[in-house]
Order: structure tokens, then sequence, then C-alpha cells
């Protein structure tokens, strides 16, 4: 009993995690409680709570009445009552704690058609049955989705559930308008020869069943620990400043994100010290308007009318100030002297945190670049005058060759006997 990644194998071993359905993870246990009253005992005279919570695939919990007085701990699988027949999940809480959760999700133990009981432990015989049907799950999916592809049905099946005893099939879909699917259960009926039932879900709903990693880098809030689902809507991407891009502010659900809303109180409190941003403030030197604003550090930052280049950085005080000043037809000199504070100094200072030693001691050291190139100068120059060496050498080596010529002492011009 545990997700797709560590499910249980031949020999009763998980195949994945090795954590036999308690992953760290929270990718087996979705949606867990712990149990910290597990190892109190109960004061005497009182009975134990006799209401079990028990989960079935992908994180869906129902609580069950134990009449039967069977001993149970967390990670036992039971044969729970249905509607007909019979279904197999695995306790994952017992005690007082259970009576905690069903008063926090109002479900009352009294209640006989949404509290069933319990009938046993599971034995091999129910386990080998519902692991068989579980089996059969991914590739009835495949099919059925090609079914309602061939009959032009827009909508989209998602998961597919087998009862613990293998006589119902429930799938899960999602659509965006209304479906009619009565041709489509007669098509499922008559291939896959069991009892069907038609479940439409959210798409957040869905994207809680199937789980997934989210854009952060952790596992899906709704799939681990998030359990209500509230209307989430772009102002609040607007309070928090951020660019309206449905690529970066939807999730796997296509809906926006869930985390839009954790930090959205923070910033509306925060907000409340801020003038609205389409007042105008109004100076000798002219009407100024505001460009933008910096909810952390409390500042805005205004530009004149025609000067939209020139901005001019007032905290929030100093802008309410002058919106005081204002309402009673009082005009200030100009913002320059208020953003004279709030010159921004660029300079980055950077401390040593690693103490004495330096963060490049283990880098290669980079070759001096001017001694590289004095010492090739100096080999071109030595290169070059090789050459001329060898130049002279070789033309003094061809003049000693050469014969010398004889010597004539006539003159040219004497005349001959």
């Amino acid at each position: 009993m545990a997700c797709n990644s560590c499910a249980t194998g031949e020999d009763g071993q998980p195949k994945g995690c090795k954590n036999n359905g308690t992953c760290g993870t929270d990718s087996c246990n979705k949606l867990t409680v712990f149990d910290w009253l597990a190892n109190m005992s109960l004061p005497n005279g009182q009975k134990p709570f006799i209401g079990v919570e028990v989960r079935f695939k992908n994180g869906r919990k129902h609580y069950y009445k134990n009449t039967e007085n069977l001993t149970l701990s967390i990670g036992d699988i039971v044969a729970t009552q249905a509607k007909s027949g019979h279904d197999i999940g695995m306790v994952t809480l017992t005690g007082e704690l259970v009576s905690i959760q069903m008063k926090r999700k109002k479900v009352r133990l009294d209640d006989a058609e949404n509290v069933l009981k319990i009938y046993r432990k599971a034995s091999q015989k129910d386990i080998d049955i519902w692991s068989t049907a579980r089996d059969k799950e991914e590739p009835m999916k495949v099919r059925a989705r090609q079914f309602a592809i061939d009959l032009n049905l827009k909508m989209k099946i998602s998961d597919i559930e087998f009862q613990g005893d293998g006589s119902k099939a429930t799938f899960y879909y999602t659509a965006e308008e209304r479906v009619d699917f009565r041709e489509l259960i007669k098509v499922f009926a008559r291939e896959f020869r069991t009892r069907i039932e038609m479940k439409q879900v959210g798409f957040r709903q869905e994207a809680a069943r199937l789980g997934g990693i989210g854009s952060c880098g952790r596992e899906l809030c709704c799939s681990t620990w998030l359990t209500d689902f509230r209307s989430v809507s772009t102002s609040a991407a607007r309070y928090q400043q951020l660019s309206l891009n449905p690529l970066k502010l939807a999730g796997q659900c296509g809906k926006l994100k869930c985390c839009l809303n954790y930090e959205l109180d923070s910033y509306l409190d925060a907000l409340k010290a801020f003038p609205k941003s389409d007042i105008k403030l109004y100076t000798e030197k002219g009407n100024a308007v505001c460009q933008k604003t910096d909810i952390f550090k409390g500042l805005m930052w205004y530009a004149y009318e025609g000067e939209w280049m020139n901005w001019h950085i007032i905290t929030t005080e100093q802008a309410n100030e002058i919106i005081e000043k204002n309402k009673k037809r009082e005009k200030v000199a100009s913002l320059e002297e208020y953003a004279a504070e709030h010159i921004e100094d660029t300079k980055n200072e950077f401390e040593n945190v690693v103490g004495q030693d330096s963060l490049t001691r283990f880098d290669s050291p980079k070759p001096n670049k001017k001694r590289k190139n004095n010492k090739s100068n100096r080999n071109n120059k030595n290169r070059n005058n090789n050459k001329g060496n060898t130049n002279t050498n070789k033309s003094q080596n061809r003049n000693r060759n050469q014969k010398p010529k004889a010597k004539t002492n006539a003159k040219p011009n004497a005349k001959k006997d």
C-alpha cells in the first residue's frame, strides 16, 4: 500500500524507496497526521475511540467505526464496508486524534450513511484480489481516454480507482463544461466487464490526486498538506507587484497558484501605510505622479509631469505629509528637498565571511601577461638577430669561395711595342 515509486513487489518488499509506505518525503503518506498520543495510555475506565481513519488510493480518506473491537495500528490493511461489496484500505490514524479530525472536518460518528464499519483485517486473498485490480488501472486508463476521444467528448479521464474486491471501477475526469457520457458508460461496461462510476473533480483536485513537483522544487502543496482550496484571484498578484504572466502564475492544474495567498495578508498590512498610487503630489515645481513603490523598504518613486525620466525617491511618511499639505491647499517647494536624503550609494561592500582564508586560494594562478609579452618580444629579437647573422655568414662564405683575380701592371692607355 504505497505510491507508484515504492509499491509492493513480488516478495512483499517495496520496489523503490524501501520504506514500505512510510516515505520521509510524504509521497506515500499524503496528508498524514502524526499521532502524538500513540505512546500515552488512556485514563482508567475510559474506552478507546472506535473511529478509525483509513486511506485509499491517492490520499483519499474516510472514517470508519471499529465495531468489532479489532486491535488496529497505523499501517494495517483492513477490509472496510462499501455501498456494495467491500473495499481495501490502510489505517492511517487511530485513537483520540480521530475524533479531533472528525470534528474539524464536521463528520459525525452517528452518520450511518457516511461513516461505515470495518469488517476485518485483510487476508492474503483480499490483498491478492486488490493488487490484481490495481494492476489493471493503468492500461484501462489509456483505453478509456481513447474511447472518449472517439466519441468527441470534451473531457479528460485523469485517474481510475478499483474497489478492493474488484467489483467496481471509479473513473475520475475533468471537464470545462457539462458532458453527456451516457454512451461512454455503455462502451466502458461492454469493454471492461465491471460496474462503472463516473466522478467529476476540479482541476486542483486532480493535481492533488496525481501529485507532482512545483516550480519551487518541492512537492505540490495540495498533495502533501493543503486540504482546503481557497479561491485565488489576480488581485493577489497585483498587491504583491508580480508581473501578470499566466505561465509563471499558473500551477500544474492550470489555475493560479495557491501559494499566492500565503503572504497576501502581510502585503495588505504593509500597504495600509502607503498612499494610493493614483494620487498626485502638487508642488511649486510641478505635479508629481507615482511611478513605482517598494513595499519592503517603504519607498516611493515620483516623477514630474513632463520629466518622466527623472525619478525622485521619498518615503511613505513624506508622501503622506505632502498629501496632507495638499489637502490644506498648501504646496511644498519641490520633491528634491525630500529626495536628497535617499540618494542610494551604488558601491557594494563585501565582507570576508570565511576568516583569513582567501576564496581563490585553490584557483590556478593566472600567468603574467606582461612577462609573457616581454619574453615573446625577446625571443623574436633573438630570432631576427640569428637570421641576420646567418645571412652575413653566408655572404662571407660566398666571398671566400670566389677565386681572386690576377693583378696586371699594364696601364690601359699604354702603347704596344
